[in-house]
């Protein structure tokens, strides 16, 4: 491990909620894709498990920023702990119903329940936040850390889900997501040491983090970014089974993950001068322009190619979009303001699962890599139509919301970005 990683964990404590982080992160690339899986293996109807896919993340999208804004307030033992024992029940009946041919109704009704699901990567940069808030380097290498850890759970979560589900029996792949999510979630919260103190109530100003314009226009990006993403997954694996190996889908998704972590990587060894903003929508545009050699391949090892280049930009864009977060959310509600960032990806992701999950059933899988193209044309245009809001001055981290009220503040939160106001902190 290059230094810069390994001083990040010299306090104690820090290696193990980042492994607690990384073992409850798993279901967030296992679950959906399993999913699919699991129905498309029961049914045969893509429509259907894209459809449910949608749903758990839209659920989650409605329900994640609420649970992250509870702890806030109270703290993450004892918000996560119930959140999840919600989620893990929800999870239980929807494998059930799979399994059983129930209605139709009743697995909307459970995957509705399974967004009950804490975003565990927030709240493990949220106890980064803590230690590194003020040094602004050292954050920047444990957010850059912590997004390889992403990559490296969407390398493996989809070849464990989509090969058990595959090779095992259907329900395999989310049922093991679910154990991951228990095991993480309550290994996480037995560490008191390193848990973030709840901000006092006097802090927190109403309304929700979602009122900094500046995260409005993340937000609304990532809806588009999360887009490319869950259509990829849906496609993907259809586009892997009309070549007869749809259990290669999954290496192929690992391929296209591993060039983000590789990115990532090595972005977070870098340390950049000047406002993180040009940079967040360089990646934007580059991420959308990577879609295009995906509606031209032919075969399975070119889409692995194109998906790792599509990936290179991926980690990146994401590191760099928490760099932003940390500018325009006070401190009382990082974890909310986190955690509305991946909520977009989740209604993305919702979207593209579900839109690209019909463009199969009704075109072929040939023509569901369109909507990933389409997607990320539409991250470019949301990303260049709020820019100059994030290149406005950043609130204060401490208590309001109201982005007026702290026009002139430009200091310690622009300092998230690295050298001074120019150093990047990692999502």
């Amino acid at each position: 491990m290059p230094s810069p990683y390994r001083a990040i964990f010299a306090p104690p404590g820090t290696k193990s909620f980042s492994a607690a982080g990384l073992l409850g992160r798993m279901p967030l690339s296992m679950m959906g894709i399993g999913i699919v899986t699991m129905v498309s293996q029961l049914t045969g109807r893509y429509g259907l498990a894209g459809a449910l896919s949608a749903t758990v993340a839209l659920s989650a999208a409605l329900i994640g920023p609420q649970i992250s804004r509870l702890v806030d307030r109270h703290g993450q033992r004892r918000v996560l702990r119930p959140a999840t024992l919600i989620s893990l029940v929800a999870v239980t009946g929807l494998l059930l119903c799979a399994k059983y041919t129930a209605p139709d109704w009743t697995l909307f009704a459970c995957a509705a329940l399974v967004g009950c699901v804490p975003s565990v990567g927030s709240m493990i940069r949220s106890r980064w936040a803590a230690l590194y808030g003020d040094v602004p380097r050292q954050l920047h290498t444990a957010y850059s850390f912590e997004s390889v850890l992403d990559e490296v759970c969407f390398v493996f979560g989809p070849i464990i889900s989509i090969g058990l589900s595959t090779v095992w029996f259907p329900e395999a792949g989310p049922l093991l997501a679910g154990c991951f999510l228990a095991v993480g979630v309550f290994w996480l919260t037995s560490q008191r040491a390193t848990e973030p103190i709840p901000h006092p109530r006097e802090q927190h100003s109403r309304g929700s983090a979602l009122r900094a314009r500046g995260l409005q226009v993340l937000v609304a990006t990532f809806v588009a970014t999360g887009a490319i993403f869950g259509s990829i997954d849906v496609v993907t694996v259809a586009y892997a089974e009309d070549l007869g190996h749809k259990s290669m889908a999954s290496v192929v998704l690992a391929v296209y993950a591993t060039g983000s972590c590789l990115a990532g990587a090595l972005f977070g060894l870098l340390h950049f001068k000047g406002a993180p903003a040009p940079r967040w929508l360089v990646g934007v545009v580059t991420m959308a322009v990577s879609m295009i050699p995906l509606q031209l391949v032919g075969n399975l090892p070119l889409l692995a190619v194109a998906l790792f280049v599509a990936g290179l930009s991926v980690a990146p864009t994401m590191i760099t979009t928490m760099a932003l977060v940390e500018q325009h959310v006070p401190r009382a509600k990082l974890t909310e303001g986190m955690t509305w960032v991946s909520t977009g990806l989740m209604v993305g992701v919702a979207l593209g699962s579900s839109v690209a999950g019909w463009v199969i059933d009704a075109a072929g899988a040939d023509t569901g890599y369109a909507v990933p193209g389409v997607s990320g044309a539409v991250a470019v245009l949301v990303g260049l139509l709020g820019y100059r809001r994030l290149k406005r001055p950043v609130p204060q981290r401490g208590g309001s919301t109201d982005e007026q009220a702290t026009e002139g503040h430009a200091g310690r939160a622009g300092d998230a970005d690295g050298h001074s106001e120019e150093q990047r902190s990692l999502a």
